[in-house]
């Protein structure tokens, strides 16, 4: 009986999976939008997808090639404390943001929750900053790419690189959500085996297992030292102000783990799909972050003269696992592993080009944006968007009179203060919507994922993020490190934030959306209907993959 009932089950879920394809099929040819008249985005994205988009957010250049500069500000020590501590503060802002977005999976992300949750000004200043986000980032990551090309042929323009990159990212994104989230499941698996198997030989090489038979232990620790005096300073304001510089850095390197959200409008099945791939986010910092730091720590000394991307002239030389490997002698292993790098620019380039077009569909939807924008293809493609944030890939070659690691640094600097901006008001919409359920009394733990640590980590992640902003170019005003290019990347963003919430607050004249006001009800409909049981594993082997996965 229990056999016939669990047969039955399969076949009633495997049912559901078919409805839900032909509907997607159909929704390909006839979902219009009746506000906007265009047609919808369409939910292409599959579980898979959307667990491997989650790791592509957390793992890119920011772990391979921005952790150089950070191990020689910070010290090992400092590194590791530092993302540590930024760590703590992506994990509460993913809490925050999978209890929103799993409850209401809707195009525009956070975007359009602050808009449910706040007001419209706070909407229009969430989304152009988080559009402006991914709009520069983009560049930074193909000044990355070529600097990591470089490392094989730096006798060719960077130039050459960079318009190839350009070609990739554009034609991936181009192809639909689909083929973006069959690239970033490939791109994203080469990353997770990449470190994993870095990790792996970190740890041997530290215990002798390279070629030169040489046991490192934790000799870097003791000499240069744990920490850095940063910039000379002595004593513990030296040390304090090194693992502080580490923080901005550690920033560029987590942020996009939220992209998730961007990409809930295009997820299939939503409500299940989604917290499970935030559920795994705290995995994912712990075994690729933290460990990950920690091994380089071990590896490669603070004092380094080429963990500088500025005086390697921008090659992968200065990538701390490059360092590592060519110490131990290993000749063929830096270039295999740049090849896995170089994937990792090409997939962090591609989402970043997905995102900065999505968010710009959000805006549109919200009417912050010109309607153009909303032009979508027979296949739910929003091709405007795409093809207008392609020009700005076109950045990407103020690194050939700059010098790419010197503009990936810029560009590093403005995202990550751009991006912590992005957190700060994901968590200040958190705790709006977490008092409208209060006083709707709308029960927490009904909802498709909730966490017992809000709203407080709410609260931490919030000041955490503006406390780091405000304080992220301090070491421009010590005495003679004054650097213009390093004051403006680091606070044309965090300036950026007020003026255009004062100016739509002034635009809209909108109060503050009271909690007892808020809307909880639009869209759950639609949503719950495209919500359904994936069929049950059929072996163990698909039992493991759901569980990965």
């Amino acid at each position: 009986m229990s056999i016939e009932k669990e047969k039955s089950d399969h076949q009633v879920a495997e049912v559901g999976q078919k409805i839900q394809d032909a509907s997607d099929t159909e929704s390909l040819r006839n979902d219009i939008d009746p506000l906007t008249g265009e047609r919808k985005l369409v939910r292409q994205l599959k579980n898979r997808h959307i667990a491997m988009i989650s790791i592509g957010g957390v793992i890119g250049t920011g772990l391979f090639l921005g952790t150089a500069g950070s191990l020689a500000n910070g010290g090992p020590l400092g590194l590791l404390l530092g993302y540590t501590t930024m760590g703590s503060i992506c994990f509460s802002v993913m809490l925050c943001l999978g209890e929103m977005v799993a409850f209401l999976p809707i195009p525009g992300g956070h975007i359009k929750l602050a808009e449910r949750f706040v007001d419209p000004a706070f909407s229009f200043t969430m989304g152009w900053n988080y559009w402006y986000n991914w709009v520069i980032v983009l560049p930074a990551e193909l000044s990355a790419a070529s600097v990591l090309l470089g490392f094989w042929r730096p006798d060719i323009n960077p130039a050459v690189w960079v318009a190839m990159c350009i070609v990739v990212v554009v034609t991936i994104n181009m192809l639909g959500a689909g083929a973006y989230g069959e690239a970033e499941f490939i791109f994203a698996s080469i990353k997770v085996i990449t470190i994993t198997g870095l990790i792996i030989l970190g740890i041997v090489l530290d215990l002798g297992g390279g070629p030169d038979h040489d046991r490192l232990g934790f000799r870097f620790w003791k000499h240069p030292g744990p920490f850095t005096q940063f910039q000379g300073i002595g004593g513990a304001k030296g040390r304090f102000l090194g693992y502080w510089a580490v923080l901005t850095q550690a920033a560029f390197s987590f942020i996009g783990t939220e992209i998730v959200a961007i990409a809930a409008g295009e997820a299939k099945n939503p409500r299940r799909n989604l917290p499970r791939a935030i559920k795994r986010v705290y995995i994912r910092i712990l075994l690729f972050y933290i460990l990950g730091t920690f091994v380089i720590g071990i590896l490669v000394p603070s004092n380094s003269d080429r963990l500088n991307l500025k005086a390697t002239h921008g090659t992968a030389a200065a990538s701390p696992f490059v360092i590592a490997i060519q110490r131990a002698g290993i000749k063929s292993l830096p270039s295999i592993i740049n090849a896995c790098l170089l994937t990792s620019a090409w997939s962090a380039a591609s989402s970043d080009l997905y995102t900065s077009s999505r968010a710009l569909y959000g805006l549109a939807a919200s009417g912050n944006a010109p309607k153009i924008f909303l032009k979508t293809s027979r296949n739910g493609l929003p091709f405007v968007s795409v093809i207008f944030n392609s020009v700005f890939t076109l950045l990407g070659f103020m690194g050939v009179n700059s010098g790419s690691g010197r503009v990936f640094g810029w560009f590093a600097n403005m995202t990550a203060i751009a991006g912590l901006m992005t957190w700060f008001g994901i968590s200040l919409t958190y705790i709006r919507f977490y008092k409208g359920l209060k006083a709707q009394g709308i029960d927490r733990t009904t909802l498709p994922f909730y966490s017992r640590l809000q709203p407080f980590v709410a609260w931490y992640s919030m000041i955490a993020c503006l406390i780091i902003c405000i304080l992220s170019g301090w070491a421009v005003f010590l005495k003679g490190q004054w650097a213009t290019d390093t004051f403006v990347t680091n606070y044309l963003p965090l300036a950026l934030f007020p003026i255009l919430y004062i100016g739509s607050k002034y635009y809209y004249k909108e109060p503050v959306k009271k909690a007892h006001e808020m809307d909880f009800i639009t869209n759950i409909k639609e949503i719950e209907a495209e919500t359904y049981d994936d069929p049950p594993p059929k072996n163990k082997l698909e039992a493991f993959w759901q569980w990965l996965m």
